[in-house]
């Protein structure tokens, strides 16, 4: 292996480990890649990392290699789990985007019918973070509105469109396994229009 390629694939393998990676793991993995090689590949990442004045080190840390942020970039990684802490769906708020997802468009009476519970704060929360929508209004007594699922109901769930929304039984089997107190983070960016 090219030594550009090697310090390539070691970043990688830090990057998707989640841990500290032992030279002697990356050696396992690096099947034929002589140790020395792979501390030199080590030693030339680190040393590219410094050199660019990153956000990101290769720091030594418990017997292991790992990529992790540096301390001068605290404030901005504090500030962004306040944004997210900010941003959590409880379960009630994933009960209620399974139903509109599922039976859109819904009313919020058949939303509660199903829930059994009163939804409108859940469906005031979920329509100010722009994950539902009004998509009309009901013909009919009372002409109710009508709710639907946005762009930024797919980017949250990584969908590409509604027709990969997880067959019903999975989304039901998933949602019972998680406690009522638990919730349930939105990805790193935040919601826009």
């Amino acid at each position: 292996m090219e030594e550009h390629e090697l310090t390539a694939v070691i970043e990688a393998l830090l990057f998707v480990s989640g841990e500290p990676m032992s030279l002697e793991r990356l050696t396992e993995v690096l099947e034929g890649t002589d140790t020395d090689k792979i501390r030199e590949a080590l030693d030339r990442l680190r040393q590219n990392y410094d050199a660019a004045g990153r956000g990101l080190q290769i720091v030594e840390v418990a017997g292991g290699y790992q990529i992790a942020t540096r301390s001068e970039c605290a404030p901005w990684i504090k500030a962004l789990e306040k944004i997210k802490s900010a941003t959590r769906l409880s379960r009630s708020g994933l009960e209620t985007l399974a139903i509109v997802a599922y039976k859109q468009p819904v009313t919020r009476g058949e939303v509660e019918a199903i829930r059994g519970v009163d939804s409108a704060g859940v469906l005031k929360t979920l329509l100010e973070r722009r994950i539902l929508k009004i998509v009309g209004r009901r013909e009919g007594l009372g002409r109710p509105m009508l709710y639907g699922t946005t762009r930024e109901f797919l980017h949250y769930f990584g969908l590409k469109d509604l027709s990969e929304l997880p067959a019903l039984k999975e989304f039901r089997e998933m949602a019972e396994t998680l406690p009522e107190h638990e919730p349930i983070h939105e990805p790193a960016s935040e919601l826009t229009n």
